[in-house]
């Protein structure tokens, strides 16, 4: 797009947010694991959000603007504007390094992460890399210890058709994935995350719409070896489960279990909350900060 922020104004509309459209703007940073772009909201930012496969992070705007709050929103590598991997590893383990540098390069100060689904699994990846960089935990949907059944859906979308005649054909694919509701808000999500070829097609800008003929997977199914990190957390644990999404109740209750310390909500979504649920997810970040 030719101005990325000229939609603001409509995401603003949408969740009926009405004081003045906050400073936004995109800057890029070089890693050791590759270049990596952001949205910088406001100045000084205490949040950093990190979103899920597939996405970018457009995918706060409501989320960001209702929260009011200055914060960093990454495009994690091989996703939105960031640079892609040639060995098309995006494990949390291995996306870490280059997620930790940029935080320090763009903030100031801790950060309270918080991340959505793969996002979610990268902060803790993060925390586990540069305990200094991060003030709290956030995660939106997600858990080590989600099975690759839970997500599935996810996963047989991105395994799926990698080239469509329309963006609105992406858009009803993502709808009965179960990944978001159809809307205004779902329809700049797609926007953001395709591109036109010189034929007419459309295709994801994010890398795993365009793997490599010998890649075995999107992603390892298991994240266990993450327990860990939130087993021994210092800092406070707030994980948020779409009632519609991948975290079934007893891998919810296996996390209250092994992280006693960590409060647990419920909104009624889908599994991208900051998109159908944007006012009550700001809400939850806010109240979290707040404590």
């Amino acid at each position: 797009m030719a101005n990325e922020f000229a939609l603001l104004a409509a995401t603003a509309r949408d969740v009926c947010y009405t004081g003045l459209l906050p400073r936004v703007r995109r800057t890029d940073t070089g890693t050791i694991g590759g270049r990596v772009s952001a949205l910088i909201w406001g100045d000084r930012p205490e949040v950093t959000f990190l979103h899920g496969a597939a996405l970018n992070a457009h995918t706060w705007d409501s989320t960001l603007l209702l929260l009011a709050r200055p914060a960093l929103a990454l495009d994690l590598p091989g996703h939105g504007d960031s640079e892609w991997r040639a060995d098309f590893d995006y494990a949390p383990r291995t996306v870490a390094p280059a997620v930790a540098a940029a935080v320090e390069a763009l903030t100031d100060r801790p950060q309270v992460l918080v991340g959505q689904s793969l996002g979610g699994l990268v902060a803790l990846a993060v925390a586990q890399l540069r305990p200094d960089l991060v003030a709290g935990l956030v995660l939106v949907d997600v858990s080590p210890g989600q099975r690759a059944e839970d997500a599935q859906q996810v996963r047989s979308f991105l395994a799926g058709p990698l080239i469509f005649e329309s963006r609105a054909q992406v858009a009803e694919l993502a709808v009965a994935a179960g990944i978001a509701g159809p809307g205004p808000a779902l329809d700049r999500g797609v926007l953001f995350n395709t591109r036109v070829r010189p034929d007419g097609k459309v295709i994801f800008k994010h890398h795993f719409g365009s793997p490599p003929p010998d890649a075995a997977g999107l992603l390892r199914a298991e994240f266990t070896d993450l327990w860990p990190v939130l087993e021994a957390a210092t800092v406070p644990v707030l994980l948020i489960r779409a009632v519609h999404g991948y975290l079934p109740p007893d891998v919810v209750a296996e996390f209250a279990a092994r992280v006693p310390k960590a409060r647990i909500e419920e909104l009624d979504s889908r599994h991208n909350i900051q998109e159908q649920r944007p006012a009550e997810l700001a809400a939850l970040i806010a109240a979290f900060i707040e404590r």
